[in-house]
């Protein structure tokens, strides 16, 4: 199910294999690669970090200071290789589904005024007051190995810079990851990326989405025949928060759940956003109770 460059199964973890990872990393980090080793042993195994400066006091850290700007500054990691080298951890699983995750993160640096490119990232109200900040944002795509817990496998970190938005790097993530994969890949999104340019971006991508919508957002059914003019592109209206508008499921679960008690599940199929009216979604409402 893989291609020629992914393993069938990754063996057990071993401390061999572990040293065989740890050396296919460092070939392909490129300049400065001793000190970018030592730099992430020690982000890795340091608790709490006040500084950056502060990471040079690990005992995994066997340089001096100034070795830590140089890591950052020389290093130059091959991505596309790392990625596949990540993606070679992931088991061929025949009964489940391989699950990854996307998600923009804001970096604040309100107050590096020198640092480059810099953008507008929604933060903390630091800024008049609105929920914006000013600093860096990063997109990540990461396998999620567990049906709970916090372990993920991140196989793409990019900083998405001034010329980009979380979408459009989102989209060329996911895209750059199903292709190395032969199954079919399940991705998961924030409301962030529950919109029409998203859907957009990515709808010839080999990969299901799960996304979650913001409750304002507003959706449009089945449309209906009308007898003159243009045909119908949209149906009745289906707004989120507007119970009123809701049509009749076509699909209504109750599940017992051993935290949240009974828990009443329902689907809609077919209900597009306004400007993706080919690429119709499927709803689920699950009650927060």
């Amino acid at each position: 199910m893989r291609n020629s460059q992914q393993s069938i199964n990754p063996p057990p973890m071993t401390l061999e294999r572990l040293k065989k990872f740890r050396q296919d990393v460092y070939e392909l980090l490129g300049k400065a690669a001793d000190a970018t080793m030592d730099l992430m042993d020690a982000v890795l195994t340091t608790k709490s970090i006040q500084s950056f400066a502060e990471l040079c006091l690990s005992p995994l850290f066997k340089r001096k200071w100034p070795s830590l700007y140089e890591a950052i500054e020389d290093v130059r990691p091959q991505r596309d290789e790392l990625m596949k080298l990540y993606i070679n951890e992931i088991p061929d699983i025949q009964e489940k589904r391989v699950i990854v995750a996307g998600d923009h993160t804001p970096w604040s640096r309100l107050y590096a005024a020198t640092l480059k490119d810099r953008t507008y990232q929604h933060g903390p109200k630091v800024i008049s007051g609105d929920p914006i900040t000013l600093g860096h944002g990063y997109s990540t795509i990461a396998w999620i190995p567990e049906e709970s817990g916090s372990w993920a496998l991140p196989l793409r970190h990019e900083r998405i810079t001034s010329f980009d938005n979380p979408l459009t790097k989102g989209a060329f993530q996911l895209k750059e990851v199903s292709s190395e994969l032969k199954v079919r890949l399940l991705s998961l999104w924030d409301s962030e990326y529950g919109c029409a340019p998203f859907l957009k971006l990515t709808a010839d991508i080999k990969a299901d989405k799960i996304m979650r919508l913001r409750s304002n957002r507003c959706l449009w059914g089945i449309p209906f025949a009308n007898k003159k003019g243009r045909p119908r592109k949209h149906g009745a209206k289906f707004q989120l928060n507007d119970p009123s508008t809701w049509s009749a499921p076509v699909e209504t679960v109750e599940l017992e759940d051993p935290v949240w008690g009974t828990i009443e599940i329902k689907r809609w199929n077919g209900l597009p956003e306004r400007n993706t009216a080919d690429i119709p979604m499927k709803i689920i409402l699950i009650p927060i109770l």
